[in-house]
């Protein structure tokens, strides 16, 4: 029995806990730490709360597939740490809008991956995401920004983690995708932080601890409303984390969204909607996709 109440308070948490997670790792950008620091103390911390979890749970680990762990960890790791690049460069709710294009990329990606055939909405709101980056990236306007193309980047390769997460679904429990990707980011993200290394202060390893707990309190949150209620329902709310980043972005940093950028999160977050819609309905033998 689906409890939609629940599943729309999880979702909401959730979304609260990505914004969170964006501020901080603005905060921390605009301090002067590189991307891949960022990304290290995000997986580092979010490895420890799971281990943590793992060690009262002890789930049963059951025979990961470790080549498509890996694979889904190197584009999750390169697509976190695009975005967290990108936010420290532009306003927040512009860059988690334009990475919101994710599922729209997911859905081009399962065509020639996962044998889908998208039908005409499912093309429609593809091509209603792609006109609201454009809004949000501005080519030809003179206001085009390097990070926005960044950001961008982030959406392919969190698109492409999409489709890797849905095969590891078929077969492997959340907990255990959950703490395999976690234990491959970690080493992963870590050692390209070295390349890079500044001793962070007291203040920056607290910020770094906030990133990691808010991503891994969002993705257990994000897991429970999924499992409460059905996606056409749940999902829309987790796009409120674009008004938690631009509600952040005022707050601490000025910054108040023009039309362009308010018209293209618009029009890429109702495009996200259709295709959740469109993803939870069943299909009859008869009918398309």
């Amino acid at each position: 029995m689906p409890n939609r109440p629940y599943a729309a308070l999880m979702m909401l948490i959730a979304a609260a806990c990505m914004g969170t997670a964006s501020l901080v790792a603005k905060l921390l950008g605009t301090s002067g730490m590189h991307a891949f620091q960022v990304s290290g103390g995000r997986f580092l911390f979010a490895l420890i709360a799971l281990g943590i979890a793992a060690a009262i749970l002890r789930p049963r680990i059951a025979r990961p597939n470790l080549p498509l762990h890996a694979l889904r960890v190197l584009l999750g790791w390169s697509g976190v740490t695009c975005l967290f690049f990108a936010i420290a460069r532009m306003p927040m709710a512009d860059a988690t809008a334009i990475t919101f294009l994710n599922p729209v990329i997911a859905m081009l990606l399962a065509i020639p991956l996962l044998g889908e055939r998208p039908g005409v909405w499912r093309w429609g709101a593809a091509v209603a995401a792609l006109i609201g980056a454009l809004l949000l990236i501005r080519p030809g306007m003179g206001a085009v920004q390097p990070a926005a193309l960044i950001a961008l980047a982030a959406a392919l390769f969190m698109g492409g983690e999409v489709i890797a997460i849905k095969r590891l679904t078929r077969r492997e429990a959340p907990f255990q995708i959950l703490i395999v990707n976690n234990i491959i980011g970690c080493t992963l993200a870590l050692s390209t932080a070295a390349t890079v290394w500044i001793w962070p202060s007291l203040t920056q390893w607290l910020l770094m601890a906030a990133t990691g707990l808010s991503v891994v309190a969002a993705q257990v949150c994000f897991l429970q409303a999924m499992r409460a209620a059905e996606a056409s329902f749940a999902m829309p709310f987790f796009y409120a984390t674009l008004i938690f980043a631009a509600l952040w972005d005022l707050a601490l940093f000025g910054v108040i969204p023009d039309t362009l950028s308010l018209a293209g999160s618009a029009v890429i977050i109702a495009a996200a909607c259709i295709l959740a819609w469109r993803e939870s309905r069943p299909l009859s033998p008869a009918r398309a996709p």
